[in-house]
């Protein structure tokens, strides 16, 4: 429960900062003189507030799987899984990816068609070997002895890395849309707020991926003691 807390409260600073960007505390029968003109004034694209709403819930909903997997945890014949070493690959290679995608962003603002092509396409071909390494981890665990029912370490990962992979099917999907769009000759200022979504959504699946990694690894539970260990 205390992972929902935490959850809840950063989604509540992101909010409470995005409401003060805003101007909703603003006074203007108050102000003296012409108010700041409103070309000044940054205004956020109905997209991302979308997205923002979604990863909200999508994040939500990886809270509530991280809580019970601490919950799980506590019992009697809780088995960490045993993860392969391509898992680690895997994660260099997401990092990779979300480099990339990051890279593609400052290519469209800057309105440099290739290297937003080069980035763009560079981004999904890595998230793809990301997806088929994950397939692997599952086949290495299945012929080790560990499939989905061995035992509820090796279940959560399966479950786990199984939604986080969905997610990420879904932001290919989007990536391509936008890389069509791209090699349709669009200009790259038209599809840069495309590109920044896609950015936002990556990045945020990397996090959710260390997150999930360090509950699985046990790392969290770690630094939790040793703090408590610390403040007592």
């Amino acid at each position: 429960m205390s992972i929902v807390l935490v959850f809840l409260l950063a989604v509540a600073l992101v909010a409470g900062w995005w409401l003060s960007q805003q101007r909703l505390t603003s006074k203007p029968w108050l102000e003296t003189g012409a108010g700041p003109p409103a070309s000044d004034r940054p205004e956020i694209p109905t997209a991302k507030i979308g997205l923002g709403v979604f990863l909200a819930v999508v994040g939500g909903l990886f809270a509530l799987f991280g809580s019970a997997l601490v919950m799980r945890m506590g019992y009697a014949d809780w088995y960490q899984v045993r993860l392969p070493d391509v898992v680690w690959v895997n994660t260099a290679i997401l990092v990779l990816s979300s480099v990339l995608i990051h890279i593609a962003v400052g290519a469209a603002r800057r309105d440099e068609t290739a290297q937003l092509q080069a980035g763009v396409a560079a981004a999904g071909v890595s998230t793809l070997a990301f997806l088929g390494g994950q397939l692997l981890a599952w086949r290495i665990l299945i012929d080790s002895g560990e499939p989905l029912a061995a035992h509820p370490g090796a279940s959560f990962f399966y479950l786990i890395s199984g939604l986080h992979g969905l997610h990420i099917l879904g932001g290919l999907v989007a990536l391509a849309r936008t890389g069509a769009r791209l090699w349709r000759g669009e200009e790259s200022r038209r599809v840069r707020l495309g590109v920044e979504l896609c950015a936002i959504y990556w990045h945020f699946l990397l996090i959710v991926w260390f997150g999930m990694l360090a509950l699985l690894m046990g790392w969290a539970s770690d630094v939790v003691a040793l703090c408590r260990t610390i403040l007592t």
